[in-house]
């Protein structure tokens, strides 16, 4: 639903907690305005939203749990270049310059989705899961990747011709901040680093239009130990950057259940070695049952 000019999602039984549809990519200018509409729909029980980066002081009243995002400053593409990302990622940049990748912003059109969707269908694991986009329709594909078209930039990965990766960057319409909403390559040209030549092109689009920071969703999660994602952000510069992340009931139930902490997930309850151990046998699972692509030079 629209409220205040935003998308509005609602998710859950108990409670039922309304987010931006495209929360962490953007963020209410007037949460009061968004809390009044909210509650006349009777559609939530709490309302969650996250403070504007770089605001990491808490600038409202409402009740509130430590959140974080993955924030590159950008000055300049060169200030990037040479002094934000270590020499081991710069050479993986080159590295895709050297084997032929090259990198432009492209406009949404039906060459783009057909690339896209051939992405998304090369592999049915990601990151030792099932991804989630795998096995997905041509027009279903079109339908999700064209959102928030009138502030997204495109940018494609292509070698000889053929996309093997590409960015949705969404655009703060005031310029204040840049987000990463979807970063993605064929696993089977690895080798060539295209995400590492995907974000130096990200960081070029966001530097030519002047857009202070980009956002690559979050930094950590949870009780989450350092991987390989995590490590990728560190090494093309990105840091973390705590921001509070507001709970505002909206309703008697919306009360009860942040006194008792329902808004959190269960999975905020299990120490950190249950989960390490838990995704390595996912993994495991998944590597022995599903193959994966194999690399070409």
């Amino acid at each position: 639903m629209n409220i205040c000019g935003s998308e509005v999602t609602v998710r859950g039984r108990f409670p039922r907690i309304a987010r931006l549809t495209a929360d962490k990519h953007e963020f209410p200018d007037d949460p009061e305005a968004v809390l009044q509409e909210l509650k006349k729909s009777k559609a939530a029980d709490l309302f969650s939203f996250m403070q504007r980066p770089p605001e990491t002081s808490r600038k409202y009243s409402y009740p509130a749990d430590p959140d974080n995002l993955a924030v590159l400053s950008i000055s300049t593409y060169d200030e990037w270049w040479t002094k934000q990302l270590d020499s081991k990622t710069r050479n993986m940049v080159r590295k895709g310059e050297k084997k032929g990748v090259e990198l432009r912003e492209v406009v949404f059109d039906d060459a783009l989705v057909q690339g896209i969707w051939q992405i998304y269908n090369e592999c049915p694991t990601r990151q030792g899961k099932p991804f989630a986009h795998y096995g997905k329709d041509i027009e279903t594909v079109r339908r999700e990747a064209g959102t928030f078209l009138e502030r997204a930039v495109f940018i494609g990965a292509f070698l000889e011709g053929n996309l093997i990766g590409f960015i949705k960057l969404i655009c703060d319409p005031q310029q204040r901040h840049s987000s990463l909403m979807h970063i993605i390559a064929m696993v089977q040209h690895r080798d060539k680093a295209p995400t590492n030549a995907l974000i130096a092109q990200a960081v070029r689009s966001c530097a030519d239009r002047k857009i202070p920071y980009l956002i690559y969703a979050n930094y950590s999660y949870g009780k989450k130990q350092s991987d390989s994602l995590s490590d990728f952000k560190k090494s093309n510069g990105f840091k973390q950057m705590d921001l509070p992340r507001y709970y505002v009931p909206l309703n008697a139930a919306g009360a009860i259940a942040l006194r008792f902490g329902l808004h959190r997930k269960l999975v905020n309850y299990i120490p950190e070695s249950v989960l390490a151990r838990a995704r390595k046998l996912r993994s495991d699972w998944y590597a022995r049952k599903l193959p994966s692509p194999v690399s070409t030079s």
